[in-house]
């Protein structure tokens, strides 16, 4: 396949906040009780973000749009941004807005999250320059509702996307409101990747079991794919004439699985723009998604795509990488 000279390989259209981590909590808060953390961590969040910075780290050329609030945590989310080598040329810095921010409660295994959306929510269609549908080979948007601006007029931009050749990779996330109202037939026709985990797809489906969504919603895809991120157990893909399920990995002792999920699609897309079968997609995203549970943080663990076949081989045993 060729492809036209672009300036990214992957152009980023998401939202920024910062991470307030809460961590070894005696307990969930109670109201007029006061609780203990035992540590405290403050880093860029957002799913768009740690995509991003995976991607970059993996040998992909990045470039991000959003919105950020002229405040120390929209500098900081600049900073970091950078420091991952992505270029936030097409970051709008609003003096109108604050940063949005996700306090997380973490306590044993489960977490409790409060988010503030700032910037988030305000960003939209008409804040994205123009320029940046021909900058990039493959367009990912993520977290479609915490940006209501984006969820909007999400056909657009996927058709000016198109227009310009562009693949498309969809992550839809959780829906704080647990409402769904979006055409999800009509998406998985209009992209090339639709990356849901298997409990959002649950209800974005109404299906009870996996094979009940698959049924509602093969019928629509067109040239693109399904791919229900499974956590350990791997991923299923779907496509029109196709259902393939791929094994996961396990990693026993995990430091942290927040952005795995993240980390998954940064691997999937790595190789999807290799032009490597989906099969092959999938299971380089199940090791980049095991990857990242061996460090804290989304962004820890995948240094460069060399880290992440030295952790594969050594913490998962596996050897065969495609040079």
């Amino acid at each position: 396949m060729t492809h036209q000279k672009n300036k990214w390989d992957l152009l980023v259209i998401g939202e920024l906040n910062i991470d307030l981590i809460l961590n070894g909590i005696e307990s969930f808060p109670e109201l007029g009780k006061e609780k203990i953390a035992e540590d405290l961590t403050m880093t860029m969040g957002s799913s768009s973000a740690i995509f991003a910075a995976n991607s970059s780290r993996l040998g992909l050329s990045v470039g991000f749009s959003g919105m950020v609030g002229y405040d120390d945590f929209g500098n900081q989310i600049l900073e970091e941004l950078r420091t991952f080598g992505i270029d936030t040329s097409t970051i709008i810095t609003s003096q109108k807005v604050r940063t949005g921010l996700t306090a997380i409660l973490r306590h044993q295994n489960d977490r409790a999250m409060i988010t503030y959306p700032g910037a988030m929510e305000k960003y939209q269609y008409g804040n994205i320059p123009s320029r940046v549908f021909g900058s990039a080979r493959h367009l990912h948007i993520s977290s479609l509702f915490l940006q209501p601006g984006i969820k909007k007029d999400l056909f657009t931009i996927i058709d000016r996307a198109k227009e310009h050749e562009m693949s498309v990779s969809i992550d839809p996330q959780w829906d704080p409101n647990e409402e769904w109202n979006l055409n999800f037939q009509k998406l998985v026709g209009a992209v090339d990747l639709f990356l849901p985990n298997e409990e959002e797809f649950l209800q974005i489906t109404a299906g009870s079991t996996l094979d009940e969504g698959i049924t509602k919603l093969q019928p629509h895809l067109s040239t693109g794919a399904i791919i229900i991120k499974q956590g350990i157990r791997g991923a299923t893909i779907v496509t029109s004439n196709n259902i393939q399920q791929v094994p996961g990995l396990e990693n026993e002792d995990p430091v942290d699985t927040v952005g795995a999920g993240d980390s998954f699609n940064a691997g999937f897309v790595f190789q999807y723009l290799q032009d490597s079968p989906l099969t092959e997609c999938a299971h380089f995203g199940n090791i980049a998604g095991a990857v990242s549970t061996t460090s804290a943080g989304g962004t820890e663990a995948i240094q460069d795509l060399e880290t992440l076949k030295r952790i594969a081989k050594t913490k998962f045993s596996i050897n065969e990488f495609a040079e």
